[in-house]
């Protein structure tokens, strides 16, 4: 079970458009900042800054390579995040259901009680 300040730190992380974008580019593979950084007009300190928040929050891990610090994604915690947003996904179908189970027989004792 992750623990609520880790489900905090990687929602706060996902709620950013360019932290998404950064997350759908290491999907494909390992990245250097630079790298990372084409395709958005922002500077490379902005950049290195989202790049903290991911690190901090679990979601990318930094590489060792030769001079290179290429990020990677962190697959694991997004698959925890996701089990995560399921479970509570699938709390509100059952409760959902089971309102609309009680609405229809709710429905029903009123055809039956107009019939009277």
């Amino acid at each position: 079970m992750i623990e609520a300040a880790a489900l905090d730190r990687r929602f706060a992380a996902l709620a950013d458009p360019t932290r998404r974008a950064i997350l759908s580019r290491l999907a494909l593979g390992e990245a250097t900042v630079a790298e990372l950084g084409r395709p958005f007009a922002i500077s490379q300190p902005a950049i290195s800054k989202h790049l903290k928040v991911l690190e901090e929050a679990g979601l990318i891990a930094t590489g060792q390579a030769a001079q290179a610090r290429p990020r990677r994604l962190n697959a694991e915690a997004l698959t925890e995040t996701v089990a995560w947003a399921d479970g509570v996904r699938r709390m509100w179908e059952e409760r959902l259901d089971r309102l609309g189970a009680f609405l229809k027989d709710q429905m029903k004792g009123d055809d039956h009680a107009d019939r009277d």
